[in-house]
């Protein structure tokens, strides 16, 4: 359970980085409350997204990953993002992403944070 929430701390962290740095990544609100609060949805729903599509998703793609020596993998990330952003348009949580090549340096941002994230905050394991 601490790995958990400590994952999805992470990921808000990440995703409000990214939502700081590039603008075209948007959250929205009425107060920071409310955003903070959108922003641990949001980051929810980026790790049920990352859990049960990225799997699927770099199976199907394994030849672009030897291909490409793994920079496809920017891809896949962005696309991550992208479905995120859907999702949370369809659950009016107040997060959105314009564009794929804002969603690629989004994930680029969100990737180093994260990793960053997670040296420094303590982990169960």
């Amino acid at each position: 359970m601490k790995n958990f929430i400590v994952k999805t701390l992470a990921n808000a962290g990440a995703l409000g980085v990214a939502t700081w740095v590039i603008k075209d990544i948007t959250l929205t609100g009425d107060s920071t409350s409310r955003k903070a609060l959108s922003l641990i949805l949001v980051a929810l729903v980026f790790g049920v997204v990352n859990w049960l599509v990225k799997p699927i998703v770099k199976v199907l793609s394994f030849p672009l990953f030897i291909l490409t020596l793994g920079l496809i993998t920017l891809v896949v990330n962005a696309l991550m993002l992208l479905l995120t952003s859907w999702v949370a348009g369809k659950l009016s949580l107040d997060f959105h992403v314009d564009g794929f090549w804002t969603a690629v340096v989004g994930g680029l941002i969100v990737s180093i944070v994260s990793w960053a994230l997670h040296v420094v905050l303590p982990d169960d394991e």
